[in-house]
């Protein structure tokens, strides 16, 4: 039975690894990490889990005794952000490349310099292609419920490979929304024991990893990376389904909001599609047929069944958290604009890069991205598909 509360992000994904209950955490509880760890080391603290908490002197420290942990065969988790994930950069290659199914909490917020600790996705967009799996939350029942499904997903045979759940800094991590938690007992059946089939302490089959690994067999080794990616996404679906059975709560790849008989859309990560689907029901009072795609799972990127999804649309802005500064647009705009042509979808496409460094994104200003798109339609002119939106004047 669901249990009403009332939590922030940090305290409803905190509360997801009590759940949880892992053999490990390790992280560096102090800025630029998040509250996560500090609510987790009262659970600690009071005897609520039997993990083993490691307070390490650094990020990067925090992902390798993570790594050490699961190697070892415990259940290993962790949480941080900004430039804490910047400083974990190698030991988070190293963790995929071992196919070891870590756990990281990831509250995005803006990686420095210049100094910024407020929200936008620079920090996961800097990882997006390390090999971890990656899934974002519009709010906090979302971060919680990812969490939840996050160790069935990572630990799958087909798998094996660490997940990162993204939250927005700020935004969902320190506001306070309500919630349904679901009982310990549910999460502990749902979850279930980690066994893993090769490790460390297991004396009856000795093993080394991490060893040398040349030319001989890395190029084969990180094929099977690529290809237990490709497998997540069925994986992710699978247990996304059972988990709709067990609490009526419906994830997919992407979420669709008045997308079936749309004619402009933004795609968007996270809690900016709250404020979106706000602006999508005003603007269908108004008789204007606007939709929404929201990106759950970004690694793996749901190529085709977004193409699909988009493919009867007249005009598309993907909004992107975080500059790529590469003169062509953001991570996702790329992403997606490749999955179309792919698939050989042509629909005009622009780009927004917005919110950098915690600005606010206002439904005025996406109202602004619909006018815009109506325009698009109007003209069948797109002339610069790389914009910003919400940048002061003058600076365009």
């Amino acid at each position: 039975m669901s249990i009403r509360e009332r939590l922030s992000g940090n305290e409803a994904v905190a509360t997801a690894m009590k759940q949880i209950n892992p053999d490990v955490v390790a992280a560096f509880p102090i800025t630029p990490s998040t509250e996560i760890p500090q609510y987790f080391s009262t659970f600690v603290a009071n005897g609520s889990v039997d993990t083993e908490f490691v307070p390490v002197e650094s990020e990067h420290s925090a992902m390798s005794a993570c790594i050490g942990a699961q190697a070892a065969g415990a259940r290993a988790m962790t949480a941080t952000s900004a430039n804490g994930l910047s400083l974990m950069w190698e030991m988070i290659y190293i963790a995929s490349s071992l196919r070891l199914p870590i756990v990281l909490s990831l509250v995005n917020r803006a990686v420095s310099g210049p100094l910024n600790i407020h929200n936008d996705h620079s920090d996961a967009m800097g990882v997006r292609d390390s090999g971890w799996i990656m899934l974002f939350s519009e709010n906090n029942q979302e971060a919680y419920d990812n969490t939840l499904m996050a160790h069935r997903i990572a630990e799958h045979k087909d798998v094996l490979l660490p997940l990162m759940v993204c939250q927005d800094g700020f935004i969902t991590s320190h506001s306070i929304e309500n919630i349904e938690l679901e009982d310990d007992e549910f999460v502990k059946n749902f979850v279930g024991t980690y066994k893993p089939e090769h490790y460390l302490l297991n004396d009856k089959e000795p093993i080394a990893v991490g060893p040398l690994d040349l030319q001989a067999y890395l190029f084969e080794h990180k094929a099977q990376q690529a290809q237990a990616m490709r497998n997540a996404k069925n994986v992710i679906l699978e247990v996304s389904k059972e988990f709709e059975k067990l609490t009526g709560r419906k994830y997919g790849l992407f979420e669709e909001y008045k997308l079936d008989d749309a004619e402009i859309a933004i795609v968007c990560m996270n809690s900016t599609a709250g404020t979106t689907k706000f602006v999508v029901d005003n603007l269908r009072a108004n008789g204007i047929k606007a939709g929404l795609l929201k990106v759950r799972v970004f690694r793996p990127f749901p190529s085709e069944e977004i193409a699909k999804a988009l493919s009867h649309l007249k005009a598309v802005a993907v909004l992107d958290k975080a500059d790529s500064l590469n003169a062509i647009g953001g991570a996702l705009f790329s992403d997606i604009t490749s999955s179309m042509h792919t698939a050989g979808v042509h629909v005009p496409t622009v780009n927004y890069v917005y919110g950098i460094g915690g600005r606010d994104t206002t439904s005025t200003q996406l109202e602004s991205v619909f006018s815009d798109l109506s325009e698009i339609v109007k003209t069948g002119k797109i002339d610069n598909p790389y914009r910003y939106l919400g940048l002061k004047k003058g600076d365009e």
